[in-house]
């Protein structure tokens, strides 16, 4: 009787209705790990590479070019560069909001569905293990009604069915929970290449317009300058 509740359908079938709930949980724990691996496998990038082809373009201030490099990159930090280009006229401090704006619009993209995945991994034990309590008292009760005499096999039967919950429970919670660590992982560092991101395009528009801006001044300086004398020869 026991390797026949060890199958799957055996399992399904005598584990109660909160068996179902778990296989929805497990459903539901599952699409957020596959969404999430989607995302984060489209958003790599190599952020190093991407700001120094865009330095290129913005020391030469073809920024027409550097829009449309940023358009083309995947992933949330070509797209805060990309909104840091598009307002490239702005001073220095005006930029640094519009980039921190711009990199908090990205993080709830980042974190999203690793709270339910998180979610998840917490209520599958607590519903095995309320299955379980349940199954054992409906073990017990009907210890009972025979009057407290049962065979030990038929005992042993009614825990294991009670304990299928459990079993089930932690097998979807303990995956789901280190799937959690590792996405928890990649959005922290992804957010730090926002973060990085953000800084080193404020920078490098910002100091490319201001070279632009003293280059003239900085001429000025250097052609006024008077020539130096020559000095003049005594004479013999």
């Amino acid at each position: 009787m026991i390797l026949g509740l060890m199958e799957p359908s055996g399992l399904i079938e005598h584990g109660g209705p909160l068996v179902w709930v778990l296989l929805g949980l497990a459903f539901f724990g599952l699409v957020g790990v596959v969404e999430r691996m989607f995302f984060f496998h489209r958003s790599r990038i190599n952020v190093g590479n991407l700001l120094v082809g865009l330095s290129h373009h913005i020391r030469r201030r073809a920024f027409a070019e550097a829009l449309h490099e940023a358009a083309r990159a995947p992933g949330p930090v070509a797209r805060v560069a990309h909104a840091a280009l598009l307002r490239y006229y702005l001073s220095r401090a005006d930029l640094r909001d519009v980039v921190q704006e711009a990199g908090q619009l990205e993080v709830p993209r980042i974190e999203k569905n690793i709270r339910a995945i998180l979610g998840v991994a917490l209520l599958a034990p607590l519903v095995g293990m309320l299955g379980t309590m349940l199954g054992m008292l409906e073990t017990f009760q009907k210890v009972s009604e025979q009057g407290g005499f049962t065979s030990p096999a038929e005992l042993s039967a009614g825990v294991f069915t009670a304990l299928i919950t459990s079993v089930m429970g932690l097998t979807v919670a303990v995956p789901l929970y280190l799937f959690y660590l590792y996405f928890l992982g990649r959005a922290k560092r992804l957010v730090h290449r926002l973060e990085r991101a953000g800084i080193e395009m404020v920078h490098l528009i910002a100091d490319a317009r201001e070279e632009e801006e003293f280059a003239p001044f900085r001429g000025e300086v250097t052609a006024g300058k008077k020539p130096a004398k020559a000095k003049r020869e005594p004479a013999k």
